[in-house]
């Protein structure tokens, strides 16, 4: 069958919206971010492996125009079109099924993503939409869903539908599969790795999957995906962890390095493999074994609370340069009311350890949750500020963001209950991150903008200058310098320096 994975370019105030692999969408400014969707591309290379035509038509990174867009799509005339979509767009998509089937009312249209796993019944009510596809592992219901309609297998488990009679029919809930060794690698060229990456990573880049959901240490086995306000852990992979094997990611590292030239592999892996230290010390043998090491760099996510001594000198064996790891806020009363299972000192201490053995960080932080005070969100800005100037290298750097409950996280159904929502429980068009959509005594946006604001520092600007050691690094400084003058302008202007000190709470604290 003729198949197609589509990312229509829908903006926003000419802006685009950070769609593809993101776990918070917002319309942005910044160019600078182009994230590899990675489940969708596990998809159209199944399908491609299985013998059907595939179209890869990222509109989004690729910043193509509507008619660029639409005449792709309409010189491949695809049989199947899958879409990704999430809470702020999927009314937008629901127009735009509704236009696709106007101009092919013959095409089968399919949703995924997070979004759409937590309420599919809804867009088969709402929308034209034929099949919405649930569970993190859509790759695999995809696969599934066009060979049924090739009529060569059963449609599987994890798909939402209409009968003839028009009455909404459900093959059941989805399954997360344990055979990931058995997926085929990313094609990367029907993928084009290279309209991809973000300022914070070397080029050439190349994302990869080492596993999927947020995996824990043994010491607290309980905290895996339990994050409240993680739509993902909720919605795509039920809390579970899985990791793929050390000799099945190095294979596919080594295509990659070899036929693509790639330097940097980014896991987006929630937590990356850290958590485990046995997977590790296989994956070093493997990539001593394959003569591998010295010829990329690896970046990833990581909880603070899976590092230790023994963990970051073999991640520094391993090659990792970069480690992104979220601080959220730094309050403690926060972290333990989001769930983190962490604390500000285990983390501090985490990204200490991490930059004591010569890693660099990226640290993440949100602001405008419904308890936070003034007081609150100014210990978060200073946590931050002392971790991103400590032992300063170049590609230090972080991010912060104004909080949004996504529906269908337990942030969110502690929001609809406790009334913190300042918007319609279902006006999905305003979780885009444009305005905080929660109650909250302080002013989010700015206090974002001010946080940004922290990489203009003079003196962190210069002692990332002074660390720079390559050619690479100095493209990198200059694409995140790009890419900060985006997100400061999302927030408006820079909260003054002053509030941190003069702060006074407007609403009373109860920790």
């Amino acid at each position: 069958m003729k198949t197609a994975v589509l990312y229509p370019p829908f903006r926003k105030d000419g802006e685009l919206p950070l769609l593809t692999q993101n776990r918070h969408l917002k319309f942005s400014k910044t160019l600078e971010v182009r994230i590899f969707p990675l489940v969708p591309g596990h998809l159209a290379t199944n399908l491609k492996t299985l013998g059907h035509e595939v179209l890869w038509l990222d509109g989004i990174n690729r910043r193509m125009s509507d008619e660029e867009f639409d005449k792709y799509l309409t010189d491949f005339a695809p049989e199947v079109i899958f879409l990704e979509t999430k809470a702020p767009v999927v009314k937008r998509h629901w127009k735009y099924i509704e236009e696709l089937k106007a101009r092919f009312p013959k095409m089968i249209i399919a949703l995924m993503g997070d979004h759409v796993s937590y309420f599919p019944e809804e867009s088969i009510l709402n929308s034209k939409v034929d099949y919405v596809m649930t569970g993190g592992d859509y790759d695999i219901v995809g696969r599934n869903l066009v060979q049924f309609l090739a009529g060569k297998e059963p449609m599987g488990p994890g798909l939402w539908y209409r009968d003839p009679s028009g009455k909404t029919m459900s093959t059941g809930p989805h399954k997360l599969t344990e055979a990931l060794d058995s997926l085929p690698f990313i094609d990367r060229v029907l993928t084009r790795v290279q309209d991809y990456g973000e300022a914070y990573l070397l080029r050439p880049t190349a994302y990869i999957l080492t596993g999927r959901g947020c995996g824990a240490s043994d010491a607290s086995p309980n905290s895996v995906g339990v994050c409240t306000f993680c739509i993902w852990q909720h919605a795509l992979w039920g809390k579970t962890a899985r990791l793929r094997s050390p000799k099945n990611v190095a294979e596919e590292m080594q295509i990659c390095i070899e036929k693509h030239h790639i330097w940097e592999f980014f896991d987006d892996n929630e937590s990356g493999p850290i958590y485990n230290i046995d997977w590790l010390k296989e994956f070093y043998k493997e990539l001593v074994s394959r003569k591998l090491l010295g010829r990329f760099q690896f970046s990833s996510n990581c909880r603070a609370d899976t590092l230790n001594e023994e963990v970051v000198d073999l991640l520094v064996k391993c090659g990792w340069r970069l480690l992104k790891i979220g601080l959220e806020s730094g309050s403690d009363y926060s972290i333990k009311h989001l769930a983190k299972c962490e604390t500000v000192d285990l983390i501090s201490n985490g990204v200490k350890m991490a930059k004591d053995k010569g890693l660099v960080v990226l640290l993440t932080t949100m602001m405008g949750y419904p308890w936070e005070t003034e007081e609150d969100v100014a210990k978060t800005y200073a946590v931050t500020k002392e971790l991103l100037n400590y032992k300063v290298r170049a590609g230090d750097c972080m991010q912060a963001s104004v909080v949004v409950a996504y529906p269908g996280s337990p942030l969110w159904r502690e929001s609809v209950n406790k009334g913190w929502l300042l918007v319609g429980e279902k006006d999905y068009e305003r979780y885009d991150m444009s305005h905080p959509i929660l109650k909250t005594p302080i002013n989010a946006s700015e206090w974002a903008t001010k946080t940004w604001n922290l990489m203009y520092t003079p003196s962190f600007v210069f002692r990332q200058l002074v660390t720079v050691r390559s050619f690479r690094e100095v493209n990198l400084l200059w694409r995140g310098l790009k890419s900060l003058l985006g997100h400061v302008q999302d927030y408006g202007d820079p909260l003054p320096e002053s509030a941190t000190s003069n702060a006074t709470p407007q609403a009373a604290t109860t920790h």
